[in-house]
């Protein structure tokens, strides 16, 4: 059953429309992934559903909740986390600073508690480390969470970023090009994280990927996007034949 969906969403900036009566129904436990050329409005997508922008025309609802008017905390708190894909890290902290930092809206004691650091602030401060040292080793972290974030490489900071947004015990998580810039064997590292979230953690993903190739392999639902519009839908086979798929990506024949 669908848990997330969009009806008729526009999004427009002045005269131009990011969005144009975008509809998508993302069920619940199954990857999404979310494609389309350069501009084509998969970012702004994720943006609308994270809060970060406010559709102009249209609803967006996740479980009974109406997201169209939502903030990003909000949208949050409901169970939605996103990872973003140009970082969005503490660079000059650790990575385990960055992903404790992650997990403030859980830390639900009061200043007195938090002062004298005992009874409640005590266990919520352990039980949140406890999720967190979970998520590091899920991600395998480990080798990198005392190092500061700033002096990792660019694919083990990607994981660190997609990692935060685990931290925010997600139903569902939002990936913006999680593998954009990395090499084969760190792509190969991503796939089975995602696919593992999925199947171990139960977490519905929406992911926005460039990589063709990734996309049809572990996709159980596609949507194609070109200029702001939904051009096409489906399952691996049934978009790689779709005449306006073929046609965004390669251009109309002679």
């Amino acid at each position: 059953m669908p848990n997330l969906s969009a009806s008729d969403v526009t999004l427009t900036f002045g005269g131009l429309h990011a969005l144009s009566s975008v509809n998508l129904e993302i069920a619940s436990g199954q990857i999404t992934s979310v494609i389309g050329p350069n501009g084509a409005g998969k970012t702004s997508l994720l943006n609308c559903i994270s809060g970060f922008y406010h559709p102009s025309k249209g609803e967006i609802h996740y479980n009974g909740h109406r997201l169209t008017k939502a903030s990003p905390h909000q949208v949050s708190k409901i169970g939605i986390s996103r990872a973003f894909q140009n970082l969005e890290l503490f660079r000059g902290t650790s990575v385990l600073n960055n992903l404790m930092l992650a997990r403030h809206k859980d830390l639900s004691y009061n200043l007195f508690n938090a002062v004298v650091f005992f009874g409640k602030a005590s266990r919520v401060e352990a039980e949140n480390r406890k999720y967190v040292e979970d998520v590091i080793d899920f991600m395998e972290l480990e080798p990198y969470r005392n190092q500061v974030v700033g002096n990792l490489s660019y694919g083990i900071q990607k994981r660190v970023e997609v990692a935060r947004a685990l931290t925010l015990t997600p139903e569902v998580i939002l990936l913006d090009e999680p593998m954009a810039g990395m090499n084969i064997e760190e792509k190969e590292d991503m796939v089975r994280f995602i696919f593992d979230m999925k199947n171990e953690w139960d977490i519905t993903v929406v992911l926005v990927e460039h990589d063709l190739g990734v996309v049809m392999d572990i996709s159980d639902q596609i949507y194609v996007f070109d200029f702001g519009e939904v051009i096409g839908t489906g399952n691996a086979q049934q978009v790689a034949s779709n005449p306006k798929v073929i046609e965004a990506y390669i251009g109309e024949e002679e």
